[in-house]
């Protein structure tokens, strides 16, 4: 049944250093290329400028470009499990499969999902989490090159800087919007999204019916607010 299963990654953008960003190509290049040994069926590469800003179009490339060398130049596709039988990385499979036993039996201890959520286990984890990472770093038990390894100052790449034309065209089109709908019909369909929320129904009719009607994502997001409030950033 796993082969069944299709599998998506991204590189991670919690690697990406916003020094020396040249050095994330060789990041996201790694990364990759274990995404692939993997068995990935589908594949994001992030861009290196992206602890910047949003990526420009040379970035962009670079990251499309890395994908493609992989795919048609390592061999990396070739064969279905590069690494099948390496009791190196059995072991390692197991001992992720046995960490993430324990952290599902103690959401199941905690109630599920949503009491796990709602007494802060997940945030609390988030948080331990960053903050022993920033204690390994400030320690150079953890070393990032160009962080605290080798840092040296050097120039910023060119970045995207959005104009802020974009942004007052996108104003105006949304004064267009709430002036030329139907309003009562929108308010009728974000009521319905309120009623909803307040049951057990699928909310994703009456959204998308509220979308039909030119309801905003805002007024949507608002609509669920009214109802569910706004989850703190650590439960209690």
């Amino acid at each position: 049944m796993s082969w069944m299963l299709p599998m998506h990654c991204q590189t991670a953008g919690v690697s990406l250093t916003a020094q020396q960003p040249l050095n994330n190509l060789a990041r996201v290049a790694y990364q990759s290329m274990a995404a692939a040994l993997g068995g990935t069926q589908s594949l994001h590469t992030n861009s290196f400028d992206e602890a910047l800003a949003l990526p420009t179009d040379d970035a962009v490339k670079l990251a499309l470009r890395t994908q493609q060398i992989l795919a048609m130049e390592t061999g990396v596709t070739d064969t279905p499990d590069p690494f099948g039988g390496s009791y190196y990385l059995e072991n390692l499979t197991a001992e992720v499969e046995r960490r993430a036993t324990d952290i599902m039996k103690r959401i199941k201890e905690l109630g599920g999902v949503v009491p796990a959520l709602e007494k802060g286990y997940f945030h609390r984890e988030i948080a331990e989490t960053s903050y022993r990472f920033e204690l390994d770093l400030a320690a150079r038990r953890r070393k990032i090159v160009g962080v605290n390894e080798h840092a040296s100052e050097g120039a910023a790449p060119p970045i995207l800087k959005i104009d802020h034309a974009v942004e007052k065209g996108q104003v105006r089109s949304l004064k267009k919007l709430k002036r030329d709908r139907d309003d009562a019909k929108t308010q009728a369909a974000l009521r319905r999204v309120r009623e909803a929320a307040k049951g057990t129904e699928n909310l994703m009719p009456p959204i998308m019916e509220a979308v039909e009607a030119y309801a905003t994502v805002g007024e949507v997001t608002q609509a669920l607010k009214e109802v569910f409030g706004e989850y703190p950033v650590f439960g209690g």
